[in-house]
This record gives C-alpha cells, sequence and structure tokens, in this order.
C-alpha cells in the first residue's frame, strides 16, 4: 500500500502542476476534454483524491490547500489578459477537491477494512 500512495502523492502533485500550467497559460494553448465545467471539477477532484490518498493522515490540511489553490488560480488569471477570473469557476474547482478528498477517505476505510481480512485468510491458506 506504501508504493501506491506514494505514486499517488507524485501524481498529484505533477496534476496541480499540470493545473497551474493549464491555468494560467494563455486561451488558446489550454488543453480541452470537454466542457469547462466538468474539467474544472474533475481536474480537483482527481488531484484531491491523489494527494488525499497520498497521505491519509493529512486529508484535512489537503482539503484545504485545494480549496485555497483553487481561489488562488482562479484570482491569479486576473493578471492575464486573455483569461478572466469567475467565482463560479473557483467553488466548481472547490467543489470537485473536496469530493475528491472525500472520495479518497471512502477508498481509503474500505481498502484498510478488508486489508486484514484478506491477510487473515492467506495465513490460514498457507
Amino acid at each position: 500500500m506504501a508504493m501506491i500512495q506514494r505514486a499517488a502523492t507524485i501524481f498529484g502533485w505533477a496534476a496541480l502542476v499540470f493545473i497551474t500550467f493549464a491555468t494560467l497559460s494563455p486561451i488558446q494553448s489550454r488543453p480541452t476534454l470537454a466542457g469547462l465545467r466538468v474539467e474544472h471539477f474533475a481536474a480537483f477532484a482527481v488531484t484531491g483524491f491523489a494527494l488525499a490518498f497520498g497521505a491519509p493522515h493529512r486529508t484535512r490540511g489537503i482539503a484545504v490547500m485545494m480549496i485555497v489553490s483553487a481561489v488562488i488560480l482562479e484570482s491569479v488569471q486576473l493578471l492575464t489578459p486573455d483569461r478572466h477570473a469567475r467565482l463560479l469557476d473557483a467553488l466548481v474547482k472547490a467543489i470537485g477537491a473536496v469530493c475528491g478528498v472525500g472520495a479518497s477517505r471512502l477508498a481509503l476505510g474500505w481498502a484498510f477494512s478488508i486489508e486484514p481480512r484478506t491477510s487473515a485468510s492467506a495465513k490460514r491458506h498457507r
């Protein structure tokens, strides 16, 4: 599990770097996959999930960091000439982050609840 959590942490930080690039790059350089609100929600949900999965004892701090990141990244768009900051976009990003962190908590709870049974079962079959 430790290896998976380490990979999740690395992926989460890489995703946050990519989100920062996509948010601050010129609009024509910005990659698009789906509708803007869906992309905003999904990007922050996946990043929040990965970071919280990688550091399960720091989920509250990660949730706060992700919300602050959403607000800061949206606000910094005011400094770029071809981008605009919207409160709704920041809210969608923050909600995505919280949902991702929450989903991570659920996944970790499920993983840790079945882990002891798997270990005990493996010992009986040896």
